[in-house]
Order: structure tokens, then C-alpha cells, then sequence
């Protein structure tokens, strides 16, 4: 039986999340709660035990409603039995009743691309990865940690029309998860970053700006902080920072619930997918 997951049903799905993606149990509980929220976790059922988790986190993209395929996971012993498969399909059918139109998710491994090919699932949201030394500049400057929920939204809007973008709860959830596991924020005027630190090498999970002036200002200024002096940027696919540097890879995939829309321009970073 496949169906919305009760409050009662959390904490075994929470310990099943555990159990397949690592981490503490009040990480898993936080992702049920907050970041899917209730009505949006379902499961599969098999003689009062929960088999399978999908947490359906209600996105949008371009003024369409749609959903964050997370956690996927299936019980050991329930495996191969095409449960998580008529998961999917169950969750289809409820999202489409829900006035929404398309799925999306970001595989756990480069060996799923398949498995959600075969699902009908399709690549999207590509990203292109660089490294590059960070010049040394006494006068870079710019503000750090600044960058709240709210402020990202605003951000997105301005930088990645096209973003598949989380609810208020969602982007509030991202955003404690990446400050509480270390991440930095840098911003300007005309542009902002997140990265990590490691070494000597400052790892920007998102860089937008106005040009790539603005951008090299932010990793100028982030040198300034931090004395590392490489970074590596993951930037979408359709970005044109620093065109001709870096090297594509797939990302993202997204499946339609009826007429497919493009999404060539489309982006997705920062949704909870082990960013660190």
C-alpha cells in the first residue's frame, strides 16, 4: 500500500533515512519535518511497516508547481521487488492531483542516472566545474554572512530566474544545514558566493555576478578572509562566468507529468544534496 506518511510513522522513517544515507537520526527527523514538511512524505506499506520513503518538497519552476524528489530509500529485505518503482508511480498520480506538473531530483550516484532514466526521468540542469588560482588583492572587499533566507530568494530572483526554487521552510532548511556545516557567504553589489574551505581551497557551491569582474571582486575578497588561494566553482550549466573554463557534468534530472516545457535555462543548486 503506498500512502501519505503519518506523524506516527516518522520516526521509523527517519531511522530508515539513517540507515541509507548516513548521518544522525535528528538530521533525518529535520528533513521530514522541515524541509518536506507534512503531507509531502510518503511511504510504502507492507503489513504495518513502512518499506520505502520519498519526500515530495513542494518546488517551483518558472510559475509552475512541481516536486523535490529526496531521500529516496527502501528497507534492505524490500529491495528488488520494484517497491520503490510503484512508489514513484503512487507519487505521481497524488502530485499530478495536486495541480503538479513536473518532478525533479538530483541522483545520489552516477549509477542512477540510469535507474531514473528508466523511470522517465531525463538530465537536466547540468553544472560546469573550474579551478582557478585567486590573485592576491589587498583592496577586494566585501560582506560576509550576511546572506539570509529570504535574502537567497531575493538573489535567485535576480541572478537564476529559471531556478527550481524550494518554499520559504525549504530555503530556510538548506541554508541552516550549509551554516551549521561550515559554509561561508560573500556578496557585493553585483554578485554573491557560498563556499566551503579546505586547505588552501575555497569550494563555491553557487558564484553568480554580473561579470566576471564582479565575480574574480568576490573570490578576490574571499582570499582576504580566509589566506586560501585556489578555488574550485561549481556553476550551473547555463552560466556564462568564465566561458571556456571548466568541465561539464551531469547533475540533475527532471521528469514531466504530461506536456514536457524546456528547461534549457533552468538551474538547481543548494537542495539539501550533501553539498559538503
Amino acid at each position: 500500500m503506498y500512502c501519505v506518511a503519518q506523524r506516527e510513522d516518522y520516526p521509523a522513517l527517519a531511522q530508515l533515512f539513517a540507515q541509507v544515507f548516513g548521518g544522525p537520526v535528528s538530521f533525518a527527523a529535520s528533513v521530514l519535518e522541515d524541509f518536506a514538511g507534512p503531507d509531502n512524505v510518503f511511504t510504502a506499506r507492507q503489513e504495518g511497516i513502512c518499506t520505502a520513503l520519498l519526500c515530495a518538497v513542494p518546488v517551483t519552476l518558472d510559475g509552475r508547481r512541481g516536486a523535490y524528489y529526496y531521500g529516496l530509500a527502501t528497507r534492505p529485505e524490500a529491495r528488488g521487488r520494484g517497491v520503490m518503482t510503484g512508489l514513484m508511480n503512487w507519487a505521481e498520480e497524488e502530485l499530478k492531483r495536486r495541480g503538479c506538473t513536473f518532478a525533479v531530483l538530483i541522483p545520489a550516484g552516477a549509477s542512477l542516472f540510469g535507474f531514473y532514466q528508466a523511470r522517465g526521468f531525463e538530465k537536466a540542469f547540468g553544472k560546469r566545474v573550474l579551478r582557478r588560482a585567486i590573485p592576491n588583492d589587498l583592496w577586494a572587499q566585501a560582506e560576509f554572512d550576511t546572506v539570509t533566507a529570504k535574502g537567497l530568494q531575493a538573489l535567485r530572483a535576480r541572478y537564476a530566474p529559471g531556478a527550481v526554487t524550494l518554499n520559504d521552510k525549504g530555503v530556510a532548511a538548506v541554508l541552516t544545514d550549509l551554516y551549521s556545516g561550515g559554509i561561508t557567504t560573500v556578496a557585493t553589489d553585483h554578485g554573491y558566493g557560498l563556499f566551503f574551505k579546505k586547505g588552501d581551497t575555497l569550494r563555491f557551491i553557487e558564484l553568480f555576478a554580473d561579470s566576471d569582474r564582479a565575480a574574480e571582486t568576490l573570490l578576490k575578497a574571499a582570499r582576504q578572509k580566509t589566506g586560501a588561494g585556489q578555488a574550485v566553482v561549481e556553476l550551473g550549466a547555463e552560466q556564462t562566468l568564465f566561458l571556456g573554463e571548466g568541465t561539464p557534468g551531469d547533475y540533475g534530472m527532471i521528469r514531466f507529468f504530461g506536456q514536457p516545457f524546456s528547461v534549457r535555462d533552468g538551474y538547481m543548486r543548494l537542495m539539501l544534496d550533501d553539498e559538503e
